[in-house]
């Protein structure tokens, strides 16, 4: 077989790198120079085109290569699907609008949100309802999670606001120690200006609003959208009343939750209790 024929076996990240090879050397370019014109080192293209680019390559480099290529939004659209085939077909709605959010209000009630997923809590998660799938299954999903976290290294990134459950912080979805990593990052998230956490206690008592975890994503030039999650599938809403009234929940349970600074209390708290 020809070298460069793309072996059958080859994984999507592999094939990406694959392509990116095979266009370089029909336009003649040299590694270094097509990382020079989009923006990366001669070393971060060789990993790209070796498909050894974990979790993949970011999107500002597959931009830069239809740049430099003239292609369009070949190479983009190739990692979008890469990203969309790591995830239930139902989930991809969900996730372009959450690309191109500008607020995004969350309510969970028995798991972190994905977005605030460590990779060892999001890999328990996996492992625990994929339990016959291989391990190269639920890694591709592992870093397909993962990768929904660039929306916060964008120019303007979106406004997160996350109510959990003290039931999403007791839950123990792995061990004690992927739980204190995943305490310990949601602490270090909640530094961040554009994240805002907190915590909806026992205490509280019966619930103010909704007892089943929803999104809403507001956007800049785009209606605002609610969206819910079953066993059988995500759902998206758009009616304005159904809108309206999901965020008159909202607010119902961000007065009756701890106050941001009480809730990292609370979190501290139980890392501690979970680092004893």
């Amino acid at each position: 077989m020809d070298e460069t024929t793309p072996s059958p076996r080859l994984n999507p990240l592999q094939r990406f790198g694959h392509d990116v090879k095979q266009v370089r050397l029909a336009r003649k370019l040299t590694q270094k120079q097509l990382g020079k014109a989009a923006g990366y080192s001669e070393a971060y293209v060789s990993r790209v085109e070796a498909g050894k680019m974990l979790p993949r390559p970011s999107m500002k480099f597959a931009r830069g290569c239809d740049l430099a290529f003239g292609t369009g939004e070949l190479f983009t659209g190739m990692l979008q699907r890469i990203d969309e085939g790591d995830h239930p077909s139902w989930f991809v709605p969900y996730l372009n609008l959450e690309r191109k959010a500008s607020r995004i209000l969350d309510y969970s009630t028995d798991l972190v949100m994905g977005i605030l997923q460590t990779e060892a809590y999001a890999r328990a998660v996996f492992g625990t309802y994929f339990t016959h799938e291989d391990r190269d299954l639920i890694e591709a999903k592992v870093a397909a999670r993962r990768r929904r976290r660039e929306v916060f290294d964008r120019e303007s990134p979106p406004i997160l606001w996350a109510i959990l459950s003290e039931a999403c912080l007791r839950t123990v979805v792995g061990d004690s120690d992927v739980m204190s990593i995943q305490l310990k990052y949601l602490l270090e998230t909640a530094k961040s200006p554009h994240i805002t956490i907190q915590v909806m206690p026992f205490s509280a008592g019966a619930p103010a609003a909704s007892t089943k975890p929803f999104t809403v994503m507001r956007f800049k030039d785009s209606p605002t959208v609610l969206y819910t999650e079953t066993r059988v599938g995500g759902r998206m809403h758009d009616s304005a009343q159904t809108v309206e009234a999901a965020l008159d929940d909202y607010d119902l349970l961000r007065a009756h939750a701890l106050a941001p600074d009480k809730s990292l209390t609370l979190i501290e708290k139980l890392l501690k209790e979970y680092q004893e």
